[in-house]
């Protein structure tokens, strides 16, 4: 043992306890049965922590153990300990902590602008210590390599390396911009048209863009859902929107309504091993209730 180690002894909160009981009851029997351990424990014990300090803690008298200066100094010391943490666990038996951390948001540009927003402003005043990092982006973020903690994402075959919901079923109609009149009972291929780039080209909505408008009727791609909405709005040309997003928007009206084949399950995922930490069970589950107060609009039943 080295001269630091022996002057600067090491005492557990076990010891304070013990130094307490002998204090407030003078006898080692006594102390003994509070702390439920035997006598010889205590006089075992109350000894090596006298000689790991190297001074008496009690003086011993015909009347039982009368506490030196020392001794009334660390039983007063382990009094107020126990008040603080009889305190606290007061307090945190009425409020819990709430979830704290960070939380890395995986989703697409348009499922942010259009959807999630509100639901985030909700979501903040509701768990204040959760700080959450969105990343928007049609490639779909790789969680089984943390690239992000929680995906809200359009799937019809989410990995299976993965846990979580099917929260809703996106819908997606044809629309038009209502800055003109409706034109009554025209043929739509012969209209230009706007769709998704090669980008998504593995989405039925774009396949049929590619497959079905003739190529002199295509006047542009897009690869991201918000920038096709404009073109739309803007009267570049008649596209595929999903319902969420053309609904929303006054300068849009549908042409159809929502084409069944081309609907995609919305999934709300995470990573096996991060769905029970406090902070990722509060986003999924208050995102999951949130969209289904939304289902409606996101199913296109309310447009």
């Amino acid at each position: 043992m080295t001269d630091a180690s022996r002057s600067s002894p090491a005492l557990a909160w076990d010891d304070f306890r013990l130094i307490q009981a002998v204090a407030e009851t003078r006898a080692l029997p006594a102390a003994a049965a509070r702390l439920g351990v035997a006598h010889s424990t205590v006089f075992r014990r109350l000894r090596q922590i006298e000689e790991m300090l190297g001074y008496p803690l009690f003086e011993r008298h015909r009347g039982g153990y009368a506490p030196t200066a020392a001794g009334e100094e660390m039983a007063a010391l382990a009094g107020r300990v126990e008040e603080d943490i009889a305190a606290v666990t007061r307090r945190l038996a009425g409020q819990a902590p709430g979830p704290a951390g960070e939380v890395r948001l995986a989703t697409s540009d348009s499922l942010l602008a259009d959807l999630m927003m509100p639901m985030l402003v909700r979501f903040r005043a509701a768990c204040p210590d959760v700080r959450l990092d969105l990343v928007t982006g049609n490639a779909a973020a790789n969680l089984s390599r943390r690239d992000a903690d929680v995906a809200l994402r359009a799937s019809d075959s989410p990995p299976d390396t993965l846990v979580g919901r099917r929260v809703a079923r996106i819908a997606w109609a044809l629309y038009e911009t209502a800055a003109t009149a409706p034109i009554p009972e025209a043929d739509p291929m012969g209209r230009d048209w706007v769709c998704l780039g090669d980008n998504l080209a593995g989405m039925k909505v774009t396949r049929f863009a590619r497959e079905r408008v003739p190529a002199a009727r295509l006047a542009a791609r897009f690869d991201g859902v918000l920038a096709l909405a404009d073109a739309v709005e803007a009267g570049l040309g008649i596209g595929h929107l999903p319902c969420f997003v053309g609904d929303a928007r006054p300068g849009l009206r549908r042409l159809a309504p929502p084409e069944p084949d081309f609907a995609a399950d919305l999934w709300l995922l995470t990573h096996p091993d991060l769905r029970h930490l406090p902070r990722i069970r509060a986003v999924t589950e208050f995102l999951a209730s949130a969209i289904a107060a939304r289902r409606a609009v996101i199913e296109g039943e309310a447009g």
